[in-house]
């Protein structure tokens, strides 16, 4: 239906493209609510046939965009759409979305550990299943039409965005990509990209949040506005509520004093006024619940339900927390007895029945998935929670409260970005729910009213590519496409589009620059002719100058030393006084030009090398991981100079993960050979675990006894000699491999019970299933490139560690 209130050009622009555009039309009579004009735009873009890059806030509703092309390919014959999402925990929540709406025999899902139904019409996968498809050229690409790609922006990731990149690079022509992405600074950068790699690609960019925020400070027990409301409400730009910066009493500093929003230095900031259960309860009496506390430690997240329920908060009625107990018992009914203590599930389960509940990585997968359905189900009204429930999860709530404007990095403490404060708040406020979202600032010493208001008013989230060629990537590409053509592949990746962008930029400083150099020359000639080179003059006073600082410097004072510089300042002022320009009665002012001219010639050379670097650098990388692969049999050059690939290169083509080359290696050498079940596992996590502290030296007394010690070592000096070839080839090279999961997997292979083991781990639950679930995925590929009795060996220890709330997380 068209809105009444569309002026008659209005109405008549929306009945041509209906007429233009039955699909979008279709698929817009089937839903309960009207399209916003951006969701609009991205359908109309995808029916004539073009890609589309979709920026928009959380919750603005950009998977009604991917849902669209669902809709169009279901109502062809045989087209098919791959939905990619960056975690599993997504892949199951859209998996069970799209089953419910088309059916499961119409939907699968394929996420590494999991395969439901993968020749469906509609399967859900993570990013690197779809990249292993790509490179293996599977039969499960025929027919596809569209790959949507949720959460777009996780190309920035570090580790795993690169995986984006090659999907956008590889994918077949002919699929039409829809990319869906949070707001971020450069969507047109990258949608200028898409537009080179992919052809036709609409750009669709909306910063509307689909419900207003009213942003609050809670100073004592005063909640109160960030902005000035009258301010915004005349059309003026965010400014500093007056009353927050009386009540503050803090003079305004600037943001540069302060980063965005704390101190830089100086103890911890503490917050001052009212305890969390006071917050809970001030929230709940202003009706601002459900609400979502956002605290940067998982210890903290635990820590604050202990709190709460210590100081008797009990947010729930009769029936709800009866309908609570029935889900919790339903979801984990298959969980182990003698588990659930261990687990900490009747805590667990107090909380939620209280109505509170953490969210984290540390969280076992099946109670954090029963966590997120509580809440989505309004069951729960306060959860305290890392930032980790800002990517993706569908959790919104009313209110987001921001204990911290800071959190540790790994190394330090640092302020939040303006980016990750608007990916935090964008959780609050549900559409149809509610009228407007809140967020709130709980008050410290130490922050800056101006420094705060700055952060929360600016929308930055430039997207950065990460990619950089892999070995794996190497000797796929080579073996489809030749050395050659990968170069020229690779110098197409977003990376190499950003860096020429760059490229660009320095180049016009340069030639600006080189303008001013053309005019200092013009400044310093002479119209006689007789001064000679300028520069030559000045560069002989400079010289003479930095002579006479050394021998002023204390160090190396000895008489030989001394002897020598002082030849060579006689003989540099005996030139200094030949050179025409020194009898010049305009030296002086000449000089002062010919400094400004080699000051700036300096800088315009720094440049210029920039240039150098930048231009071509991914395809030098590529060259650089390449000579590693051909030093080591992976890759050979042939007689007619085209690089081959090998029987090694083989087998690491079908070895995807940080440490492939390695892995390769290790199988290649026989590391693995004669290991049990239980070492074949504990050697598997030294390729994937990454300890959240230096380990230091190892105590090999820990280590498991017999072959596994020998392995260790056979393993760590293949990966010193790797990390030697690869820093000569300069490469970064890799860290050490980690034996801190070793002797719990070494115990959980054996079939040891948990408690044991995450103790021995010093993990918690979800942490354990979460490295145990990567070391089937390694296991795995071990077991298909591994031959004889390495390959069956993997495949036991793979079926001995799946098992308890291992296998339990499997189960979708």
């Amino acid at each position: 239906m068209t809105p009444p209130s569309l002026s008659p050009a209005e109405r008549y622009a929306a009945s041509r493209q209906r007429a233009g555009h039955p699909g979008v039309q279709a698929f817009r009579d089937r839903l309960a609510f009207e399209l916003d004009p951006f969701q609009v735009q991205s359908c109309v873009a995808l029916e004539d046939g073009e890609s589309v890059l979709v920026a928009a806030p959380t919750g603005a509703g950009k998977t009604i965009v991917a849902e669209f092309a669902v809709f169009l390919s279901m109502g062809t014959a045989h087209e098919k759409v791959f939905y990619t999402a960056p975690i599993k925990a997504l892949s199951n929540q859209k998996y069970n979305e799209l089953a419910d709406m088309y059916g499961h025999d119409s939907v699968g899902l394929l996420t590494g550990d999991t395969s439901v139904n993968p020749r469906a019409r509609v399967v859900v996968m993570t990013t690197e299943v779809l990249r292993n498809m790509l490179y293996v050229g599977s039969d499960l690409l025929t027919d596809l039409k569209y790959v949507v790609m949720d959460e777009v922006h996780y190309l920035a990731d570090r580790f795993r965005g690169p995986v984006w990149e090659e999907v956008i690079i590889h994918l077949p022509q002919e699929v039409r990509l829809v990319s869906l992405s949070a707001t971020v600074s450069n969507a047109e950068e990258f949608g200028d990209w898409l537009n080179a790699v992919r052809g036709d690609t609409r750009v669709i960019v909306s910063e509307e949040r689909p419900v207003p925020l009213d942003q609050h400070v809670l100073i004592r027990s005063r909640l109160v506005d960030l902005f000035d409301a009258k301010h915004a409400a005349a059309g003026g730009a965010p400014r500093l509520n007056p009353e927050f910066a009386e009540i503050t009493r803090i003079p305004s500093r600037t943001p540069q004093q302060h980063g965005r929003g704390g101190p830089r230095n100086g103890p911890r900031p503490q917050r001052f006024g009212m305890p969390r259960s006071d917050v809970v309860d001030l929230l709940a009496d202003r009706n601002l619940l459900p609400a979502i506390f956002f605290i940067f430690s998982r210890a903290g997240c635990d820590a604050a339900v202990r709190q709460a329920m210590r100081d008797g908060i009990r947010l729930t009625t009769a029936d709800e927390r009866a309908e609570i107990r029935e889900i919790v018992e339903e979801r984990c009914r298959t969980l182990l007895d003698e588990d659930l203590a261990v687990l900490g599930y009747w805590d667990w389960l107090e909380g939620l029945q209280r109505g509170l509940a953490a969210h984290h990585a540390g969280l076992l997968p099946a109670f954090k998935e029963v966590v997120e359905e509580l809440f989505q189900k309004k069951l729960l009204k306060v959860v305290f929670a890392t930032e980790t429930l800002a990517l993706g999860i569908n959790m919104p709530a009313r209110t987001v409260v921001l204990e911290q404007l800071e959190k540790f990095n790994g190394e330090a403490r640092v302020p939040i970005t303006p980016g990750e404060y608007t990916q935090l708040t964008g959780r609050a406020g549900r559409r149809g729910i509610d009228v407007e979202g809140h967020s709130v600032i709980l008050w410290q010493e130490g922050l800056d009213p101006q420094s705060v208001a700055s952060l929360a008013s600016r929308r930055s989230y430039p997207l950065n590519s990460s990619f950089r060629p892999t070995y794996n990537m190497a000797v796929n590409l080579i073996e489809r496409f030749g050395r050659d053509r990968t170069r020229t592949i690779l110098e197409s990746s977003f990376a190499q589009f950003q860096a020429d962008r760059a490229v660009v930029d320095l180049a016009r400083k340069v030639r600006q620059q080189e303008d001013s150099l053309a005019g200092y020359e013009r400044a310093m000639q002479d119209e006689t002719g007789t001064l000679g080179d300028v520069t030559e003059y000045a560069a002989l006073r400079r010289e003479i100058t930095e002579l006479e600082r050394a021998g002023a410097r204390p160090g190396d004072q000895s008489a030989k030393s001394r002897e020598r510089r002082k030849r060579e300042l006689i003989a540099l002022r005996r030139r200094l006084k030949a050179h025409p320009a020194h009898s010049s009665p305009r030296r002086d002012e000449l000089s002062r030009w010919a400094e400004r001219w080699w000051r700036l010639k300096r800088q315009t050379e720094s440049l210029q090398g920039q240039i150098a670097t930048r231009t071509g650098a991914v395809a030098r990388i590529f060259d650089r991981v390449t000579e590693v692969l051909i030093d080591l049999d992976y890759l050979r050059v042939v007689d007619d100079g085209r690089v081959v690939m090998t029987k090694h290169g083989g087998m690491l083509a079908r070895i995807y993960g940080e440490r492939d080359l390695l892995l390769a290696e290790s199988l290649r050498r026989g590391v693995w050979h004669g290991l049990d079940v239980p070492a074949v596992a504990a050697l598997a996590t030294t390729f994937v675990f990454e300890p959240r502290r230096e380990e230091g030296i190892v105590n090999e007394r820990w280590l498991p006894k017999g072959p596994f010690r020998d392995a260790w070592n056979r393993l760590e000096g293949l990966w010193e000699r790797l990390d030697d070839l690869e820093r000569s080839q300069n490469l970064p090279g890799s860290d050490r491999p980690s034996v801190g999961l070793v002797s719990a997997m070494h115990r959980w292979a054996r079939g040891g019970a948990l408690d044991a083991v995450l103790r021995e781990a010093d993990l918690q639950a979800g942490d354990f299933v979460r490295w145990t679930k990567q070391v089937i995925d390694l296991l795995d590929q071990v077991s298909q490139v591994a031959e004889g009795q390495t390959s069956r060996t993997a495949r036991q220890a793979l079926d001995a560690i799946r098992r308890g709330i291992v296998a339990y997380s499997s189960v979708q």
